[in-house]
């Protein structure tokens, strides 16, 4: 396997973290929406966490993102 190869499936293996970033995602909302409609009245004390989780998640995803254009791009 040459060089170039190599750097490819290096770049296609770090994109399997936008994966996770998108389904930590579906959870997050997923399980949010069952609680809200659970317990409406408890739901505006929750958003905070909501919309901290969703930042950290897709952070992560965008992370990986990078580390896979890195991988491409850089010499």
């Amino acid at each position: 396997m040459d060089a170039e190869a190599a750097k490819y499936l290096g770049a296609g293996i770090a994109t399997l973290g936008m994966a996770g970033a998108a389904l930590g995602l579906g959870n997050i909302f997923g399980n949010f929406l069952s609680g809200a409609l659970r317990n409406p009245s408890a739901a505006d004390g929750q958003f905070g966490r909501l919309i901290l989780g969703f930042a950290v998640t897709e952070a992560l995803g965008i992370f990986s993102l990078l580390i896979a254009l890195l991988l491409l791009f850089a010499v």
